[in-house]
Formats: C-alpha cells, structure tokens, sequence
C-alpha cells in the first residue's frame, strides 16, 4: 500500500503522511487527538476489524475523517456499506484504484463542506493512512 500510495496518491493531492497503528485503542487516540485526515482500514485484522472500526470511528467521532476500507472479497461490499466507509477496494489491491480512491478523498477533506481554509475544512497537508489490526 505504501508504494501505491507513494508521497502523493495524485498529482494534485495532498502530500501523504502515513502513520500505521496495529490496534483499535491507538487509532481512537489518535482520531480523539485530531489531524488525521483519511483512514486506511483492513477489514479482514485481527482482533478488531476494519469495518467494526469504521462503523465505530464514523458513529464516535466528531467530523470523523473519511474511511478507506480494504476487503478481502468483491462480495463484502455490503459490508463495507455497513461499516459507514467512504471508499471500499477489494482484495487484490489495484494500485492505481486504491492511490485513485484516496486522493478523492484526501481532496474532499482538504475542501471540507464550508471550502478550503475554513475551521471545518481537513487539513490540506497530510493526510494520513491508517492501517488498523
């Protein structure tokens, strides 16, 4: 995932700071901290899956950052719609869909609803990827 995503999943992205955390309370801190921008989750971890995460982050908290999630087959894609995630990419990683998929919504945070510069607008200079197990 990081060679797809690279410094920069679009020309015209934002620069991407990948931050990974391997367990569900790590992620929580850092979402209640506040700086992540999009979150990269693989539905199939363990203990704690990608899609309970989603569906938790997205119903916890506050203008929770959009979700990327990652499944292991085409056919879970109710469940990714279950999990409140933003952008779902299935097993196997395409490249160019996932850097595609990121950089939309690194650009959507970016803008935020009220236009770039405004105190609800993500930032428009990391956006993190988080990768939760």
């Amino acid at each position: 995932m990081r060679l797809a995503i690279g410094a920069r999943p679009a020309p015209d992205a934002p620069d991407a700071e990948i931050i990974e955390v391997a367990t569900s309370p790590a992620l929580f801190r850092l979402l209640d901290a506040g700086g992540v921008d999009v979150m990269v989750l693989d539905g199939e971890a363990q203990p704690s899956g990608g899609m309970g995460i989603s569906r938790q982050a997205k119903d916890e908290i506050y203008n929770c950052p959009p979700a990327l999630l990652i499944i292991g087959r085409a056919d879970d894609r109710w469940l990714a719609t279950w999990s409140k995630a933003d952008a779902v990419i299935s097993h196997p990683i395409d490249p160019i869909a996932l850097a595609r998929e990121l950089a939309a919504l690194m650009r959507a945070r970016a803008t935020g609803p009220a236009g770039p510069g405004s105190a609800t607008a993500g930032s428009a200079h990391t956006a993190p990827a988080i990768t939760a197990q």
